[in-house]
């Protein structure tokens, strides 16, 4: 459940309550009720490679997936392409990109 930061007018009192959402929706339509926004932001710890906490079983169902939609960023990332597939698809991108620049024959 959420904390929720509230101000009385009548008496200026500002706290923090412990709610679901539903019951703050019906606590705030109290006329001398205010909703005020958070104190504290949630903070993400870290940053990087999704690899590095990845276990074998999601790398499964990342591959499953990439199985699904072979022409994601997602398949080129976890799919289990042969090393000829993986050389052909980069040969049709750059013979793709060349000729959407104008530089094919």
């Amino acid at each position: 459940m959420p904390t929720y930061r509230f101000k009385d007018h009548n008496t200026n009192k500002i706290w923090e309550d412990l709610m679901t959402i539903s019951e703050m929706e019906k606590f705030k339509k109290k006329k001398h009720i205010e909703l005020l926004p958070p104190t504290q932001m949630n903070i993400v710890s870290s940053t990087g490679q999704m690899d590095s906490k990845v276990d074998s079983g999601w790398k499964e169902t990342l591959s499953k997936i990439s199985e699904a939609h072979p022409n994601s960023a997602l398949a080129d990332r976890y799919g289990s392409k042969t090393v000829a597939e993986t050389q052909v698809d980069r040969l049709r991108k750059k013979h793709k990109n060349r000729i959407l620049k104008g530089g094919g024959r």
